[in-house]
C-alpha cells in the first residue's frame, strides 16, 4: 500500500548523494540543489528506521500519506521522506514542492508578520483593536444561563449552558490579547452548542473579504473577557486584520513583500499558484480512511477556506498554503533569529519574544510562546522527543518544529481530519524514534 520516494540524508556519504539527486531529477521530483548542498551539520544516524515508522503509519491506514523533511540551519537537507498510500492517491506526487493547506501552520506565520511592524512602529502590541477595527468595538461577552464564565465550564457542563446572557465588555481588547489567544474569539467547536450554533450560521469561512468577515462576526459575543483567559480560536484571523487596516495592505501583500520576497521563500503564500492543485481532504474519523464529506472539517460551520487566486479573504490563523521546503525556509529564519542567508527580517529579540512563555506557563508539559508551544520535560520522559523544541500544527496534520539545541527545523505533513483514534499517536512515533536515535529519549528496544 506505501509507496516511497527516495530518502536523502547526508551521512549517507557522497555517492549515495549523487545517485539519489540523479534519480530525483530524472523523475522531476525534487530540485537537485537540495542534494548537493553543503553538509548538513547534524546527522540522522538510521533513516531506515525513520522511514520504517513513516510506511508503518501510511500502512496501518492512520494517515493517506506522511512527507518528512528536516533541514539544517543553512537550509542542508538532513533528512526527507514520503510514504503514500497509492489506492487512495494513485497518482498523487507528493515531495517538498507539493502545496499543502497549512490551516494552524499559518498562525505563526502572521504573529512574524506582525512583530515585524511591531518593529518599524506601524503599530503596537497594546493597541486597542478596536483602534483598527472599530467594527468590533460593539462586542458582548458570553456567560452561561447561572451567569457563569464559558471558558471555565466543564465538559460535561457546556451542553447546559445554553441559553447564554451578555455582558459588556470589561476591558479593551488589545493586539497582544490577540497574539496570546486571550482576546475571547473562538471556533465552532467549543461544545457549547448555542454558541456554536451561531458561529457557523455566520459562515465566515466564505466570506468576500476582510470587510466582510468582520461585519459577519461582529454580529456575535465573546466567549470570555479579554485577557482574562486562553482560549484558542479565531484570534489569529483578527489579528492579520489588524495588520491589513494599520499597513493599508493585504496579508497577501505583507507575506510576499515583507517576508516570503525578499527572503527568497518560494513555497508559502495565499492563493494556488497557476498550474497547482491541492490534494484531497481525508477523514479517519469512521475508523477507516476516507475522502472527507462536505462539512466534515467543522472548525468554522459547514465551509472551509477557499484557495482560489483571485480570493480577497486571508485568513491569517488558518488560510496559507505551504510546500515543505518553503516553510522550512521560514522555520530557518525563526531557528536563525530573525535571518536567513544574507537577509534579515526580524531583531533577534523579536523571535526571542515568540518563545519566551507567555500562556500556559503552569502546565507540565512546557509553556505556550506566542503560538509556538515549547516543549517540556514530560516529552523527553515520554520517549516523545526533547525538551526545548518549539513546536506547531495544523488542522489537517500539519506538524512542525525547530530544534535549537541541534540547528534543524522539521517539517511532518499530511492532510487527514481526525486520523482513526488508534492512529492518533502517529507523530509521536516518528518523532520518538527520531530522538530515540539523537539520544534524547528512551531507548524503545
Amino acid at each position: 500500500m506505501a509507496y516511497r520516494t527516495l530518502s536523502l540524508t547526508r551521512a549517507a556519504g557522497p555517492w549515495r548523494a549523487f545517485v539519489a539527486c540523479s534519480a530525483i531529477v530524472l523523475f522531476g521530483l525534487l530540485p537537485c540543489a537540495a542534494a548537493s548542498a553543503q553538509p548538513a551539520t547534524v546527522a540522522v544516524p538510521d533513516p531506515a528506521a525513520l522511514n520504517a515508522v513513516l510506511d508503518r503509519q501510511v500502512e496501518s491506514g492512520y494517515v493517506p500519506f506522511v512527507y518528512a523533511r528536516l533541514e539544517d540551519r543553512e537550509g542542508g537537507v538532513v533528512y526527507e521522506y514520503a510514504a503514500v498510500n497509492r489506492e487512495l492517491l494513485p497518482e498523487a506526487r507528493i515531495d517538498g514542492r507539493t502545496w499543502i493547506r497549512i490551516w494552524s501552520m499559518s498562525k505563526i506565520v502572521t504573529i512574524s508578520v506582525v512583530m515585524d511592524l511591531v518593529e518599524e512602529g506601524v503599530l503596537a502590541l497594546d493597541d486597542p483593536v478596536a483602534v483598527y477595527l472599530p467594527e468590533l468595538g460593539g462586542l458582548q461577552v458570553a456567560v452561561a444561563a447561572d451567569g457563569s464564565s464559558l471558558t471555565e465550564l466543564e465538559q460535561d457542563a457546556k451542553a447546559a449552558a445554553c441559553p447564554l446572557k451578555f455582558r459588556p465588555v470589561q476591558t479593551p481588547m488589545t493586539v497582544l490579547h490577540l497574539i496570546n489567544h486571550q482576546a475571547g474569539f473562538y471556533y465552532a467547536i467549543t461544545g457549547i452548542p448555542c454558541l456554536d450554533k451561531a458561529l457557523a450560521a455566520k459562515n465566515v469561512a466564505v466570506a468576500k473579504n476582510t470587510q466582510d468577515f468582520i461585519g459577519r462576526l461582529a454580529q456575535l459575543p465573546l466567549i470570555g473577557q479579554p485577557g482574562a483567559r486562553y482560549h484558542y480560536g479565531l484570534n489569529t484571523t483578527i489579528l492579520g486584520m489588524v495588520a491589513e487596516r494599520a499597513s493599508g495592505k493585504s496579508l497577501k501583500a505583507l507575506v510576499a513583500e515583507r517576508l516570503a520576497g525578499p527572503l527568497g521563500i518560494k513555497g508559502l503564500r495565499y492563493g494556488l499558484p497557476p498550474g497547482a492543485e491541492l490534494l484531497p481532504r481525508f477523514s479517519g474519523q469512521d475508523g477507516a480512511l476516507r475522502v472527507a464529506r462536505p462539512g466534515e472539517l467543522d472548525i468554522f460551520g459547514a465551509d472551509v477556506p477557499g484557495y482560489a487566486r483571485e480570493s480577497a479573504l486571508y485568513l491569517g490563523g488558518e488560510g496559507m498554503l505551504a510546500t515543505a521546503d518553503g516553510y522550512a525556509d521560514f522555520l530557518r529564519m525563526l531557528l536563525r533569529h530573525g535571518s536567513l542567508g544574507e537577509r534579515r527580517f526580524l531583531q533577534r529579540s523579536s523571535v526571542e519574544t515568540l518563545y519566551a512563555p507567555h500562556t500556559l506557563t503552569d502546565s507540565p508539559h512546557g509553556h505556550n510562546g506566542f503560538n509556538l508551544w515549547v516543549s517540556g520535560q514530560a516529552m523527553r520522559d515520554a520517549g516523545d522527543g526533547d525538551t526545548g523544541l518549539w513546536i506547531g500544527g495544523g488542522y489537517e496534520g500539519t506538524h512542525f518544529w525547530v530544534d535549537p539545541k541541534r540547528q534543524f527545523v522539521a517539517v511532518v505533513l499530511t492532510q487527514v481530519f481526525r486520523p482513526p483514534d488508534e492512529g492518533a499517536g502517529w507523530l509521536s512515533a516518528f518523532r520518538g524514534e527520531l530522538y530515540r536515535q539523537l539520544g534524547a529519549a528512551p531507548s524503545t528496544q
